[in-house]
């Protein structure tokens, strides 16, 4: 399992779900617990952890990568063109258009859960 930091770990289930199309792997809600995974992904696969920013330590990581404009985490898609066409028309809000490097195709967007992230494709 991995995790990323979030403001509102309910918040950011609803968005990540939701939105993103991610499944839900385990919610317990009294706990603050979400941990979602990629979609159609067999059991084995590796859950994301919507972790509590209430750590001051994880809180100044999650807002230090925000406030520099830096990805917290990389997901990697298909079609990057696609998904971003299917993001900003679920009202997503992206740094700019897709664009081509060396290392593929990138498009970098904000979750509203306090994280910027990076879409990519080889």
């Amino acid at each position: 399992m991995c995790s990323i930091h979030v403001q509102d770990p309910a918040a950011a289930h609803a968005f990540y779900t939701g939105t993103l199309g991610f499944e839900t792997l385990l919610v317990v809600p009294e706990y603050n617990l979400f941990i979602i995974k990629d979609p159609g992904a067999d059991t084995g696969s590796v859950g994301l952890l919507l972790e509590p920013s209430d750590n001051p330590i994880g809180a100044a990581y999650m807002n230090g990568l925000h406030d520099a404009g830096i990805p917290a985490i990389v997901f990697g898609v298909p079609d990057v063109e696609a998904e971003y066409r299917r993001l900003v028309g679920a009202g997503v809000i992206f740094q700019g258009e897709p664009s081509n490097g060396p290392s593929g195709t990138t498009a970098v967007f904000d979750d509203g859960c306090g994280n910027f992230v990076q879409l990519h494709q080889d």
